[in-house]
């Protein structure tokens, strides 16, 4: 051996010996992770994933998938996965997103060629946290015709929670080029599509026989929850062999307080405050509310994807703990 290669050799022993080389150390995945890829954002909690969202390409921002703990789906693939088994209708019903039907007139829920689209402008901030992570982001309300209508800042929290995933979502919407219309219409607002074994309608995975249960606030019960008012709604359901729920808290201080909910036997699940004509047969237009040009308004949500129907996971409870948390100054 060479002089020049021992010498190398015998000093790569000493760093090693006394430290100064070290071996490649595991990342550390603990708490609640928000990571920024090439076109879209990855949640995970303590190494797991729980969502991503993804604000390129689309006619809105969504998140997909949204997984209980053990990465169970408790949302729709399609559309944004092909090839599965799932009913392919309402194309617009991509996982958990927020739009709705009728703003000045323009149709932001569905992707018909005249639908606006909500487009993303920019982060401004993404936080990973041993408790908590976060997302706010500000967007723009654009017609089919290229007009921007008004804009929104979005902010979700993730919290890291044992035995369950829970997240905030909050978006104030600015009528910041005129005045905004929320036209009534049921076709909205804050909404999920959930998993196909979890439908309150039977389908081919489940042999004629209905598995799902939806649940509201006020002790209302599976298709007779369409339309009503309440604090909270839970949709449950079988995935994977086990009963797994998804609620949708509506907070206090929301315009319109309880909300109406568009909640539908084949998996939709949405709080609408808008759609009063449709909900309870009033005259169109009684569900409008404007927003004066230069002003704001604000929407809060929890969502929490629980193990259980709503009377294991205690729903109640965790509702009742969520307004106290809201009242605090």
């Amino acid at each position: 051996m060479s002089q020049p290669v021992y010498r190398l050799l015998l000093g790569l022993g000493a760093a090693v010996a006394f430290g100064a080389v070290s071996c490649a150390t595991t990342p550390d995945t603990s708490g609640v992770q928000v990571r920024q890829l090439a076109d879209r954002i990855r949640i995970e909690i303590d190494g797991e994933l729980l969502t991503e969202y993804h604000y390129q390409g689309g006619s809105r921002p969504f998140l997909y998938p949204l997984l209980a703990p053990g990465g169970v789906p408790l949302t729709r693939a399609w559309p944004i996965e092909t090839g599965t088994e799932e009913e392919q209708d309402h194309p617009h019903h991509r996982s958990f997103w927020f739009a709705h039907g009728d703003v000045n007139g323009h149709d932001f829920w569905s992707e018909s060629a005249k639908a606006g689209r909500t487009i993303h402008e920019k982060f401004l901030e993404l936080r990973s946290g041993r408790d908590v992570g976060l997302i706010r982001s500000a967007n723009r309300l654009v017609a089919q015709d290229g007009t921007v209508i008004g804009t929104d800042e979005r902010t979700l929290r993730f919290y890291r929670r044992a035995g369950v995933r829970l997240l905030d979502f909050e978006v104030t919407i600015h009528a910041s080029h005129g005045a905004l219309r929320f036209g009534d219409t049921k076709e909205g607002t804050f909404a999920l599509r959930l998993a196909e074994t979890m439908r309150l309608a039977p389908n081919r995975y489940h042999k004629g026989k209905p598995t799902g249960h939806i649940l509201n606030s006020e002790g209302v019960r599976d298709g007779d929850t369409w339309g009503k008012r309440a604090r909270w709604v839970d949709y449950s359901g079988p995935v994977r062999g086990a009963t797994y729920g998804v609620t949708i808290f509506d907070h206090p201080s929301n315009p319109r307080h309880p909300t109406w909910w568009h909640v539908r036997d084949y998996g939709l699940f949405a709080a609408n405050p808008f759609g009063i004509h449709d909900f309870e047969k009033k005259p169109a237009g009684t569900g409008d509310l404007i927003v004066p040009a230069g002003q704001n308004i604000t929407f809060r949500y929890r969502i929490l994807l629980h193990p259980g129907d709503a009377d294991a996971a205690q729903i109640a409870r965790e509702y009742e703990a969520y307004a106290r948390e809201s009242a605090k100054p």
